[in-house]
């Protein structure tokens, strides 16, 4: 296989979310296309941005329009086409097969699993978010004492068919947290106020005693099913405290998680990449992606795709989208991924560094191979 043969292969998109439901305006196009909570300046658009540009030239062509459609004839073009349509036509255009989605996260407002798959006509499997099932406990009403085993028979349920477990526990604290596994009384004096807050409003888990806990599960969980954790690091909205996210902070952890042979990938890990790759040429059980980073990055993602390549191994190394809300980030995701991948190897092989079945081959992992070999994936 040549780099060039990327494009025929169907990427395993190990992180993604759903895509909207409902149409979109061009306010609620611009606010998918930003991590940003705060409006643009006067007189600017979401649209100019990488992201945004990248939308402009790479998207409107799919539907029908010239590159570089305005944003107004681009919403217009989508309104006319209905949202099942648009996310049928960019999720064929992405070229995937199969999609590991996290159902953790404005699940009301997104297609589910099955609608999923029926837009994207290929295998969907679903990856559990550690907090949201904390959350949904606390919903339940149930006592303190309770809660260690009443968490850990809810996750045992909610991942009975699950390929692997997310933690946001960057979003929640950050990684600067005691990586040793907390005693059950801790973790009942601290599922005291959880619930007291539940019972009074939406429960969201930020204490550190039940994040850990939440964690420990998991990876006894994973270590039973041979299912990886992922962890979010970097990038992310304005809810993260970003130097808190670097995945280096979690090394103690990592190390722990490499004795019990539970796999940790990171996911985004941009501006700390290169960190990531780092711990992936270390420790054996570490994986990452740069996913939505290379979208985000719109011109510059082959750049980016090179740095996360520089001394990571290439077994370590993994394809997502993480696409959230629009069909656009799936294919822009695929698309600027398999672009970047290619100008990446042809430069090796230009230079003599790599020969054209060594890079086939390194194109074929980082696409699919090393997803299929650490998730339990049919």
């Amino acid at each position: 296989m040549r780099p060039d043969d990327v494009e025929g292969l169907r990427l395993i998109d190990h992180h993604c979310h759903g895509v909207v439901k409902a149409d979109l305006d061009l306010a609620g196009f611009e606010n998918l296309i930003t991590e940003s909570s705060d409006p643009p300046p006067a007189g600017t658009s979401r649209f100019d941005s990488p992201l945004g540009l990248a939308v402009r030239r790479w998207c409107a062509p799919v539907l029908g329009l010239e590159p570089f459609a305005s944003p107004q004839d681009y919403i217009a073009r989508r309104e006319e086409l209905g949202a099942e349509e648009v996310a049928r036509s960019f999720l064929k255009e992405a070229g995937l097969g199969a999609l590991l989605l996290d159902t953790g996260y404005r699940s009301d407002e997104l297609h589910v699993m099955k609608a999923m798959g029926e837009l994207a006509a290929v295998p969907v499997h679903e990856i559990v978010r550690l907090e949201a099932v904390a959350e949904s406990v606390a919903a339940s009403g149930v006592d303190a004492s309770a809660y260690p085993s009443a968490y850990r028979e809810a996750l045992e349920q909610a991942s009975r068919e699950a390929v692997g477990l997310k933690t946001i526990v960057a979003y929640r604290g950050g990684f600067s947290f005691d990586p040793e596994a907390p005693v059950e009384a801790e973790v009942v004096r601290a599922a005291g106020p959880f619930l007291e807050a539940a019972a009074s409003g939406r429960p969201r888990l930020a204490d550190p005693v039940l994040l850990r806990f939440g964690i420990w599960s998991g990876a006894r969980l994973a270590r039973e099913r041979g299912l990886p954790i992922q962890f979010h690091s970097g990038w992310g909205d304005a809810d993260l405290d970003l130097h808190r996210s670097n995945p280096t902070h979690l090394t103690e952890l990592i190390r722990e998680f490499d004795r019990l042979g539970v796999n940790v990938v990171f996911l985004h890990c941009y501006p700390f990449h290169r960190d990531a790759a780092y711990l992936a040429s270390v420790y054996g059980n570490v994986y990452f992606d740069v996913g939505s980073a290379l979208h985000y990055h719109g011109p510059s993602s082959g750049r980016l795709l090179a740095e996360a390549m520089e001394v990571a191994p290439f077994s370590r190394l993994l394809f997502s989208s993480d696409a959230f809300g629009l069909a656009e980030q799936y294919h822009l995701g695929a698309m600027l991924f398999r672009r970047a991948l290619r100008e990446v190897l042809d430069g090796w092989i230009e230079a003599d560094d790599c020969d054209a079945a060594t890079a086939g081959r390194i194109a074929e992992g980082i696409a699919r191979g090393n997803a299929l070999r650490i998730y339990p994936l049919p």
